[in-house]
């Protein structure tokens, strides 16, 4: 046996006892978790638009989050992918209208809108209009040209320059404006469809907006000459009549400001001018409620 050794004290040592050390365990790590993507901000929950809200004018805008169709009146509107729409109103609309959305979730968004008369330059003339009858002879050769401009006014053409703040084709003296009319003997007559601008025989005209061609009549049209129509979507287009000469073909894409064609006199016209027309599916509109002051 191993003799104990005795302490200081001269006492015997007992067995000796060994203290662990108390070890903490250290904490698992835990993961983080990993963000998560924030949700899209939701649309608005009702119609958003502005513009020239009169006769012969305009709106654009953005449907309720969640349409899956929309209207203005009877007229179904074209939504891009953020719901964004165009849409107008004839020269002749009533005094209110209505945008009309209906929602993925069954429900249906409505929003009056207020659209303002307008005081149209009418002409009384104390006499008896003209019969305007049209021969046979002139409507066999009339009826493929109003084929050709329907076409053309109602192609749907992949074009975002409905989006645009549109400018001037043309710079001059505006000699014939939107929405006059004569009246003979309390029978009106057609109003003018268009804006006329006189700058001078062979000045250069270009793209108020991006489009498509979608008419370039190079064999002259009995009433509109040489006939330019460009789509600019959403079912938004131009028509330029009577020019002199053509710069672009059927199909080609125009960016805005690009060249078309030079203004001219052909067609049945009394002088160099170019008429600029607009529509939004058969609603007529005023150019001049698209642009600013003439530069």
């Amino acid at each position: 046996m191993v003799p104990q050794a005795d302490d200081a004290s001269g006492a015997s040592a007992g067995p000796t006892e060994v203290v662990q050390p108390i070890v903490t365990p250290a904490p698992t790590p835990t993961s983080m978790p990993a963000p998560q993507p924030s949700p899209p901000p939701a649309g608005p929950t009702t119609f958003v638009f502005d513009g020239a809200l009169t006769q012969g004018g305009w709106l654009r805008g953005q449907a309720p989050d969640g349409t899956v169709s929309a209207r203005l009146g009877e007229q179904e509107l074209a939504l891009d992918e953020q719901g964004r729409f165009f849409a107008a109103f004839d020269r002749d609309a009533k005094n209110t209208s209505e945008l009309v959305a209906s929602l993925a979730d069954g429900r249906t968004v409505r929003s009056p809108v207020g659209v303002s008369p307008r005081d149209w330059d009418i002409e009384h003339i104390n006499v008896a209009r003209r019969p305007s009858g049209a021969s046979e002879a002139f409507m066999r050769r009339r009826q493929p040209e109003l084929d050709a401009i329907w076409d053309a006014r109602t192609a749907n053409s992949p074009s975002d320059g409905w989006q645009q703040d549109f400018i001037w084709p043309v710079t001059g003296r505006i000699s014939g404006r939107f929405g006059s009319q004569r009246v003979y003997r309390g029978e009106p007559g057609s109003y003018h469809s268009g804006l006329d601008i006189a700058p001078g025989a062979g000045t250069p005209f270009v793209a108020p907006a991006d489009g498509v061609v979608t008419l370039a009549a190079r064999d002259e049209f009995s009433l509109e000459g040489h006939l330019i129509i460009v789509d600019h979507g959403a079912g938004l287009n131009s028509a330029f009549l009577h020019a002199s000469q053509i710069f672009v073909t059927e199909g080609q894409q125009v960016r805005q400001g690009e060249r078309l064609g030079l203004v001219g006199a052909t067609g049945r016209t009394t002088g160099p001018h170019l008429h600029w027309s607009i529509k939004w599916h058969l609603s007529r509109l005023d150019p001049l409620l698209f642009v600013g002051p003439m530069p």
